[in-house]
């Protein structure tokens, strides 16, 4: 991810709701040195976010509704949470969530787009999101997996109006010419019941290390440590409770 600070339509924030708050954040501390802080109010529901020193990086929270899945999740930046929403209507996905305040921080949706991947919608006020970007321990790209990338293409492009980098292999999203996230096919390869997703990848230093430290800690390694062709080095992991997520050599960035 080219992009060190939230930009409006770029990737801001990222959240994992997860079976055991508790587990997940000694698991993600071990890894990523965060520190972890609850929101002590009630009406927070156990809300709790990650830093590295003093930037506010990811959040980790309960499962709020029945059936929802253990996961990350993935929120793009808006000037308006009511109006994306309306776009993102228009344009073929579904509101599944809000738009809603919360406290006075800002606005949220959730949404999903027609491929069936579900992402967040945000309207920041006292708080931008991701205090850092792109540094190790920090979110450094998203990948949208789908089996309907034609589909997704003209969906993104018109709610957040992205550029599209598009090779024979690999189709990459921007914002004026600041590349933060990619786009990947989901082929026969991936068990049917796995729906289309927004995986988030975090900068990491060392991706063999990083994937032997979650193997030890009891997640489990779903792509071994491999170089990308005239990309990084990445690995895509599991946790204990079932998320997956990714993680990439920030050294290798261009």
């Amino acid at each position: 991810m080219k992009l060190d600070k939230p930009v409006t339509g770029g990737p801001c924030w990222t959240e994992l709701g997860t079976s055991d708050v508790a587990a997940a954040q000694e698991f993600y501390e071990g890894l990523f040195g965060w520190r972890a802080e609850t929101d002590p109010r009630q009406e927070a529901g156990g809300y709790t976010v990650a830093h590295l020193g003093d930037a506010a990086v990811a959040a980790l929270t309960p499962l709020y509704q029945e059936g929802q899945p253990v996961a990350w999740n993935v929120s793009f930046a808006v000037r308006d949470a009511d109006a994306a929403a309306v776009q993102v209507t228009e344009a073929g996905g579904t509101v599944l969530v809000g738009p809603m305040d919360v406290f006075d921080v800002g606005r949220f949706a959730v949404a999903a787009d027609p491929t069936g991947a579900v992402f967040q919608l945000w309207q920041a006020r006292s708080f931008p999101g991701a205090g850092v970007l792109s540094a190790p321990g920090a979110l450094g790209w998203v990948e949208l997996l789908t089996r309907a990338p034609e589909r997704a293409v003209e969906f993104y492009t018109t709610v957040f109006g992205w550029s599209v980098n598009a090779s024979e292999h690999y189709t990459q999203w921007g914002i004026d010419g600041d590349d933060f996230g990619g786009m990947l096919t989901m082929d026969d390869k991936f068990p049917h019941e796995v729906p289309a997703h927004w995986l988030p990848y975090f900068a990491v230093v060392d991706v063999d290390g990083m994937a032997a430290d979650a193997t030890e800690a009891g997640g489990t390694v779903l792509m071994e440590p491999t170089a990308v062709p005239d990309g990084p080095r990445i690995a895509v992991l599991r946790d204990p409770q079932g998320a997956v997520f990714g993680v990439y050599r920030a050294a290798d960035e261009k």
